[in-house]
């Protein structure tokens, strides 16, 4: 599973030209489902991004997690995360889960942070054609990928 993880001023997702989700001061979670995730995945990768430490402080210093600064989640369902264009031109997506398992999956990983966050979630429409408009605050953006994370032994 991947997480790319953008600490945004705002950001707002439209489906079909019309506003489908916005957050606030917040971050923007693009989430890819590989063909090998599992439950523990989903359930281990929302934990590690509710409590990111990638929030300034009175400091400055990226002290504080999402709740600590009362922000906003969204959440949206990217395959092309797990893109392989190591060769040829043309992307494989081999490595996306099929909607069957990438749905639940996506789900789970969303009732997770917001039960870790105790606050809805926004979210996009898996499978559809969306657009999304942000403003990286920073920037900060965050790759997490649980294949590598996760290894035995780190």
């Amino acid at each position: 599973m991947i997480a790319l993880i953008q600490r945004v001023r705002f950001a707002r997702l439209s489906i079909g030209g019309s506003l489908h989700a916005s957050i606030e001061n917040g971050s923007l979670v693009l989430l890819g489902v590989s063909d090998i995730d599992e439950e523990k995945q989903a359930i281990w990768l929302a934990s590690k991004v509710a409590g990111l430490r990638i929030f300034s402080d009175q400091e400055g210093k990226m002290n504080l997690d999402i709740s600590q600064v009362n922000g906003e989640l969204m959440v949206v369902s990217q395959f092309t995360l797990l893109a392989d264009a190591a060769q040829g031109n043309r992307p494989s997506y081999i490595k996306a889960a099929r909607p069957e398992k990438a749905i639940p999956l996506y789900g789970l990983f969303i009732k997770a942070i917001e039960a870790k966050l105790g606050k809805e979630v926004k979210t996009g429409l898996f499978g559809a054609d969306m657009q999304i408009e942000l403003c990286n605050n920073g920037p900060v953006t965050i790759w997490l990928d649980t294949e590598q994370i996760m290894k035995p032994g780190r």
